[in-house]
C-alpha cells in the first residue's frame, strides 16, 4: 500500500533549486521521512537526476554513525561531488549530526548542491526550528493522511472510511494495522510514550500528570472557546487542584509548539481585528485524541469540525475563527451587543472563504440558524456550510452554499465548486 501525499510532495518540489534549506516537519509518524527517502527521490530519479547524484543518509542508522561526526561527513560528502551536476542530499535525523546548522548551511555555499532535512528529537518537533538556519531555511510542515488520500487505499465505501478515519485518524502507521486493537494499541502508545514525553523531555516539565490532565480536558472539548484563566478555574472545580493561568498558558505553548495540538485565534470580521482570548483548540490527529480520552465522548459533531480545521490548513489557508458582532433587543427591549460565531475564517493570498461546521439541517429553522452568522457578514467573499450529508451541493435562498462532508473531503477544488 503506497500512501502518494500528492500536495506535500508538489509543495516540496516547487522548493527545488530556492538557495535554501528545506526542512520537512510535522509530528511524529506522520511521514516525513517516507515524503523524502520514497516519494520525493522517485521524483528525481523520474525527472533524469543520477542515482549517484541523489545522497540520502539516515543518521540513526547504525552503519551511518561515524558521519555524525561533521569532520567526517564535510569530506566525506564533497568526496561525492565529482561533476558539476546538482546534487541532493537527503539527510534524515539531522539532528544527530553534530553541528548540524553549520554543516547544513555550509553545503548551501556549493553551487550544485540542494540540501533536504528531516528530524524527530524536540528541536524538530518545535516550531522555531527555522529560526536555527539564521534565514537560510524553507520549511515544509506537513501533516497526517487527510481524508482524500486515506480513502485512496481504503477497499470500502466512503460511508464506512468516514467512520473508521474519524475513530483512527490519519496516522500512516496506524491505518496500515489490520485490527482496530491495533489500531487503538498503537495509538495510546505513541501519545504516552512518544508524543508526551517529547514535551516532557524538551520543556523540562516537573509535573507531566498536569500537563497529561490538561491533555485530557482539551480532548473533551475540541473546538470549545477557552483560555488559561477558565482552564484554572476547571481545575479547581473539578480536580480540586489550583494550576496558575501562567503555567497552563506554558502547558498549551508546549503543545502547540510540538505540533500535538494547533490554536485557531478569533477575528472580528467587522472591526477587521483580531481578539486575544479565549481561543479554540484542535487536534492534529483526531486519532490521538481520541486515544487520549480511550475513545469515550466520540461526538460526531465536533470530529467533524475538527477534521475541517486540518483539512483547511492542509490546504494551505490561514484559518482563524470569526466573530460577527451585532445588536439585538434582549427581553427588556433594550438594545444589546451580542456575537455570532463563524466556524471558520480562511484566507490564502487575496482569497477568503467562510465557511459553517453542521452537521444536520434536517429543516428551515436549522438552516437559518446556520446561516445567520453569515448572512450578518457585510462582504462577498463566498460563504458555505459543510453538513454531515447532503445529496448534492445546493444553495439555500439566500445564496449561501451547502455541500456535504464528502464533497469538500474528497473533492480538491470544492471550495470553487
Amino acid at each position: 500500500m503506497e500512501f502518494k501525499r500528492e500536495i506535500w510532495l508538489d509543495r516540496l518540489i516547487q522548493k527545488k533549486h530556492n538557495g535554501l534549506v528545506k526542512v520537512i516537519t510535522g509530528i511524529r509518524r506522520c511521514g516525513k521521512s517516507y515524503l523524502l527517502f520514497e516519494l520525493f527521490r522517485e521524483h528525481l530519479l523520474l525527472q533524469g537526476v543520477p542515482a549517484d547524484h541523489i545522497i540520502g543518509m539516515s543518521f540513526d542508522s547504525f552503519d551511518m554513525k561515524k558521519y555524525r561526526d561533521p569532520e567526517v561527513l564535510y569530506p566525506y560528502i564533497k568526496s561525492l561531488l565529482t561533476d558539476d551536476g546538482m546534487y541532493y542530499l537527503l539527510f534524515d535525523e539531522v539532528q544527530l549530526l553534530g553541528e548540524f546548522e553549520s554543516v547544513l548551511n555550509g553545503f548551501l555555499r556549493m553551487k550544485n548542491v540542494d540540501v533536504y532535512v528531516t528530524g524527530s528529537n524536540a528541536k524538530f518537533l518545535s516550531k522555531d526550528i527555522i529560526t536555527e538556519f539564521r534565514g537560510r531555511g524553507d520549511e515544509l510542515h506537513i501533516g497526517p493522511l487527510r481524508f482524500c488520500e486515506f480513502m485512496d487505499n481504503y477497499s470500502g465505501n466512503r460511508y464506512d472510511g468516514w467512520q473508521e478515519y474519524m475513530l483512527y485518524g490519519g496516522l500512516p502507521q496506524v491505518v496500515l494495522l489490520p485490527t482496530a486493537e491495533q489500531k487503538a494499541a498503537l495509538l495510546k502508545s505513541l501519545m504516552d510514550e512518544t508524543y508526551v514525553s517529547d514535551i516532557v523531555g524538551r520543556h523540562n516539565v516537573r509535573n507531566r500528570a498536569e500537563m497529561e490532565d490538561l491533555l485530557n480536558i482539551l480532548s473533551s472539548s475540541i473546538g470549545s472557546l477557552t483560555n488559561p484563566r477558565k482552564l484554572s478555574a476547571t481545575f479547581k472545580s473539578v480536580k480540586q487542584v489550583s494550576i496558575s493561568p501562567n503555567t497552563i498558558g506554558n502547558y498549551l505553548e508546549y503543545l502547540c509548539d510540538a505540533f500535538l495540538i494547533s490554536a485557531a485565534h478569533r477575528y472580528d470580521i467587522r472591526g477587521k481585528k483580531y481578539i486575544d482570548t479565549p481561543l479554540k483548540y484542535y487536534f492534529t490527529d483526531i486519532g490521538l485524541r481520541n486515544a487520549r480520552i480511550n475513545f469515550r465522548q466520540l461526538e460526531e459533531t465536533h470530529t467533524m469540525e475538527n477534521v475541517i480545521y486540518n483539512e483547511l490548513c492542509a490546504r494551505g489557508f490561514n484559518v482563524d475563527v470569526g466573530i460577527v458582532p451585532i445588536n439585538a433587543k434582549n427581553e427588556d427591549g433594550k438594545m444589546t451587543r451580542n456575537q455570532l460565531e463563524v466556524d471558520f475564517v480562511c484566507n490564502k493570498g487575496s482569497a477568503r472563504y467562510y465557511i459553517q461546521s453542521a452537521f444536520a439541517m434536517p429543516d428551515r429553522a436549522k438552516t437559518e440558524q446556520e446561516q445567520r452568522p453569515l448572512l450578518k457578514i457585510e462582504d462577498n467573499f463566498k460563504k458555505i456550510i459543510v453538513t454531515r450529508d447532503s445529496p448534492t451541493v445546493w444553495y439555500t435562498e439566500e445564496g449561501i452554499q451547502v455541500m456535504s462532508i464528502y464533497d469538500f473531503l474528497l473533492n480538491e477544488n470544492s471550495l470553487n465548486l
